[in-house]
């Protein structure tokens, strides 16, 4: 009885609200018209707590929303529909109606419903978690009269005193009444600062929370013991919505149920069906007319707007609707984004470079010049014939605009780019948790995951079984065995997968470019390889795509049988199974194009056959460097625009669409349904829950490898990453701020372990850029031409001495041109790509020595270019300290103010206690000199006399 009197407790005009109290309930009676009298007598009950946003009291704030599906019986449908035909413009929850699966007591005996044993088990496990939840602390409402038919909600309130206790457990900073200015710069860099505020105010957004702050709020970990520290003039704003939800999120998820022979957090019971969704309410309305100012609203106009693409985002608002943990992943991307508009200059740059110079580049003149008349051997057997180089001309000159000294440049700036995004991003991380008071922040061991519980309670039961005694069991690495060995074959697998299917378009390739060159025309004949470049990417990117998915679904498979402890563990574990997974989808094909084809060609008259019937590929005229930009520009471009955009966009949209479809179809079609307005909770139930931030940093940091990995080869790639990202943040802002429901909020200091990826990947770009310099592109080649073999020290005869000889006579039987005089003339010499002796030597078509020294300048550039680089890179991390020095002395300043703070608290505690103990001297004094009139009452003349002290 002590709860009902606690918790259930309204006042007169709140009687037809149904407060949760389990144990206290049993059967409560209806009165129909005593209720319809009141109601209509009211004004709106959904206008007093704001349609859903605050109890029906109107004062207390929802903090977080149960959902569950329960089902009626029939004749309480009819009882239903009988209130609502005699008051149809009133709205009515449920009042004192009996627990869900209780069913309604009818006066007329209708027959009973059947008895469903799996609801029934449900509502008894709500029953005992929601009389756990208010043994708790928190304060519950139901509704289940919605516009939502058979969809219950429980509303939860956190208390004052429930708040404090938690976030005493949480350690919680929050602002206390203490004020300290914040350190301004001085002199010049002050003058500067203040010309760069003035030039980028048309780009900062109108947000209270965004404009520079000169004095700080010195925050502390919340106690209940000190509460005097702390600035509580408001309470309702001391705990905003985020700490409020997450408090009650920490209560959900420790509070127990234990009705199913093991204990179940909310976790569990979302598993299990129990309970359907749990999630924070959205703070209103973020469009229409008439609504009430709400952060919410505030994120939509200023930061989930395309219109503001240009300005900076409002992160201080963003982490303080969604959280630290959404928050940094904003400022990160917002960082990383900025970083991109160097680069992207740069590329620029180089690319504009390219274009001015490519009618000076003496090898594309020269395999333009029809006077040169060198003609090449077949690129295929008996249906592909000879033909002229002057035929790759248009290759030739594309391949400049990427293949080009200032490539070579282009690639140290982006390996030391990458360092100093890395390093810039630390700065700000640290700036970030000054201001948002996550210094000295360490992340507590989370509570265990519901699966995990389960496997070793079934563990436990199984030694149980066998009569033995058992500590408190955990899962050992025999345990998990099984999964590790599922999971070493399927990653294997996957990865094989990935490689074969890269060998089906490579077998595509061959079989088409050998289709195409039975062209008569010799326009068609010149445009095979970009027809089959082209197309092949296509089927790579569409495989791509598909695959994307197929292995997201399957490492968080791998990952749920392998059955981590927390939720931590839990996300690092799928992030690096999904990492590993898509890095190898979306490389192979560029690794392929970069590194192996035309590496095993072998020769005209030997060469290396795949089935003994499809000849390798081999690398144009002008090298494979074009081929890789395509392949990389067009599955850069068609990732980003397919599936970060048009999935991102289309998917929630007809996801949304579905469920409204659904809801709609199941709603009872009565008068009132179209009249009442939808509670809070109802509009945040038909959004699409929140799915948590891997895949939006994982589509990043695919990107991340697409810039630096082969930006040698694509100088354009960071100018289209960026003007992605400018979409992208504004897409995914909108997402969250309209399309999701609101997420709990976490408390994070950093991005976890996608910095650890990020590192790894700038790492190995250093190294794959020198590959790619080295052996994909014609760089090395032309320098060991022009310091060893030119003539007259300029680019003249490059093109001749990378082309070797070939006597047609010595073609294998049935592999000749089936029509050798396609030229107009019989070819006595074909020439071929490649260092090798002619045909008139000794040793003919061996390995030549030119061969050798340009193998050994590609592995020399190799070594030099990946440790100046690798130096130059750790040079620049070791120059920009981690942490920015203002910020260092701003944090040193707090601790001292801190320090002062509780010495003068300390000194006051002394100064009262010698206070009273002068007093209560002096009163003893006093009493000792008492008249003997008044001795006699001595004790209690005595007893007043002590009694001072205590009173004051």
């Amino acid at each position: 009885m002590r709860m009902n009197k606690k918790y259930s407790c309204l006042p007169a005009e709140e009687k037809g609200i149904h407060i949760i109290n389990i144990r206290a309930i049993e059967d409560i009676g209806y009165d129909q018209h005593e209720s319809t009298l009141l109601n209509s007598l009211s004004k709106n009950p959904d206008a007093d707590c704001k349609y859903g946003l605050y109890f029906r009291d109107g004062k207390r704030k929802v903090d977080y929303i149960l959902v569950y599906h329960y089902k009626k019986s029939s004749a309480a449908k009819t009882l239903s529909r009988k209130v609502h035909h005699n008051d149809s413009t009133v709205r009515s929850t449920k009042q004192d109606q009996p627990l869900p699966g209780k069913g309604v007591q009818l006066e007329m005996g209708d027959s009973e419903p059947q008895v469903d044993y799996h609801e029934d088990d449900k509502r008894f496990r709500r029953e005992e978690y929601e009389g756990n939840l208010v043994e708790a602390g928190l304060e519950l409402e139901r509704d289940e009269d919605t516009k939502i038919h058979g969809i219950g909600f429980v509303k939860i309130h956190a208390p004052w005193n429930v708040l404090c206790r938690e976030a005493e457990f949480l350690k919680l900073k929050m602002p206390t009444k203490k004020m300290y200015q914040i350190n301004q710069t001085h002199g010049l860099l002050k003058k500067i600062n203040s010309v760069i505020q003035k030039i980028t105010e048309p780009i900062q957004p109108k947000v209270a929370e965004h404009k520079p702050q000169t004095v700080k709020r010195l925050s502390y970990p919340f106690s209940r013991e000190k509460q005097h520290l702390f600035d509580l003039s408001d309470r309702d704003s001391f705990f905003d919505s985020k700490t409020r939800s997450t408090i009650v999120y920490e209560i959900l998820k420790r509070t127990t149920c234990t009705k199913a022979k093991y204990s179940m957090g909310i976790t569990s019971l979302l598993a299990n069906g129990v309970y359907s969704a749990a999630y924070p309410l959205h703070d209103g309305d973020y469009e229409g007319e008439n609504v009430e100012p709400n952060d919410r609203k505030l994120l939509c106009e200023e930061w989930a707007s395309y219109g503001v693409f240009y300005k900076y985002q409002p992160i201080d608002l963003v982490r303080k609707y969604f959280g630290e943990k959404i928050g940094l992943y904003f400022a990160w991307l917002g960082v990383y984004t900025q970083m991109l508009i160097p680069a992207s200059v740069v590329g620029i740059i180089v690319f504009l470079y390219g274009c001015a110079t490519v009618d000076e580049n003496i090898p594309s003149m020269e395999m333009c010049d029809e006077r040169n008349n060198i003609t090449m051997c077949p690129l295929c057997d008996r249906t592909c014939s000879y033909w002229k180089m002057s035929s790759a001309c248009a290759t030739a000159r594309a391949s400049h605009l990427f293949d080009n000294p200032a490539t070579v440049f282009f690639s140290v700036f982006m390996a030391l780019w990458a360092a100093t995004f890395m390093e810039h991003w630390k700065r700000k991380q640290m700036r970030l948790n000054y201001r948002w008071d996550l210094t000295g922040f360490e992340e507590e061991e989370d509570h265990p995951r519901a699966e995990y519980e389960a496997k070793v309670l079934k563990k436990s039961l199984r030694k149980e079984h066998k009569h033995k005694e058992t500590d408190k069991e955990k899962l050992t690495w025999k345990d998990r065995f099984p999964a590790y060995l599922t999971n070493f074959v399927g990653i294997i697998f996957m990865v094989g997968l990935t490689f074969a299917i890269v060998f089906g378009v490579i077998i595509y390739r061959i079989s088409t470019a050998a289709a195409l060159a039975i062209s008569s025309t010799p326009s068609g004949r010149s445009s095979v390889r970009v027809t089959v470049t082209a197309t092949a990417v296509i089927i790579n990117l569409v495989v791509i795509i598909i695959l994307d998915e197929v292995y997201g679904c399957i490492a968080r498979w791998l990952t749920q049988i392998e059955v981590p402890k927390t939720d931590k563990s839990f996300e690092e574990r799928l992030i690096f199974k999904a990492f590993l997974l898509k890095f190898v989808n979306a490389y192979t094909p560029i690794f392929y194009v970069a590194f192996f084809k035309g590496r095993f060609v072998g020769r005209p008259g030997d060469y290396v056959y795949i089935f003994h019937s499809f000849r390798m590929e081999e690398c144009a005229p002008g090298g494979c460097l074009m081929e890789l930009c395509i392949q990389l520009s067009i599955i850069m471009l068609g990732k980003q625009l397919i599936q970060n955009n048009l999935f991102e966009i289309g998917i929630p949209k007809m996801k949304k669409f579905i469920r409204y479809m659904k809801l709609k179809r199941r709603r009872t079609l009565d008068h009132e349904e179209h009249v009442k307005r939808k509670q809070r909770y109802e509009v945040d139930y038909n959004l699409e829950p929140f799915a948590g931030l891997t895949p939006e940093y994982m589509e990043m940091i695919i990107q991340f490898g697409f810039v630096t990995l082969f930006v040698a080869s694509f100088p354009l790639a960071p100018l289209f990453a960026l003007l992605n990202n400018i979409i992208e943040i504004r897409l995914d802002a909108k997402k969250f701020v309209t399309e999701l429901r609101r997420p709990v909020a976490v408390r994070a200091k950093d991005i976890g372990i996608w910095y650890n990826i990020l590192r790894g990947i700038g790492k190995l770009a250093v190294i794959i850029n020198a590959f790619v310099i080295s052996f994909t592109s014609d760089f090395i080649p032309r320098l060991v031409y022009l310091y060893m073999y030119s003539e007259n020290g300029t680019m003249h005869g490059f093109v001749n001495h990378t082309l070797s000889s070939f006597n047609v006579s010595d073609f294998q039987a049935g592999t000749a041109p089936n029509d050798p005089m396609d030229l107009g003339y019989e070819v006595q010499i074909c020439r071929y790509k490649d260092y090798r002796e002619p045909p008139w030597s000794e040793n003919k078509y061996d390995i030549s020595k030119d061969f050798w020294a340009v193998l050994a300048a590609r592995l020399a550039f190799v070594i030099v270019f990946q440790n100046l680089v690798m130096f130059m890179s750790d040079f620049v991390d070791w120059i920009i300290p981690d942490i920015p020095k203002d910020i260092s002395q701003q944090i040193h300043k707090e601790k001292v103010l801190m320090v002062e703070v509780f010495m003068r608290e300390e000194q006051g505690k002394l100064q009262m206690l010698e206070t009273w103990k002068d007093k209560d001297k002096k009163k003893g004094e006093n009493c000792n000199n008492h008249s003997p009139r008044l001795s006699r009452s001595r004790s209690g003349s005595l007893s007043s006399c002590h009694s001072y002290p205590l009173d004051v």
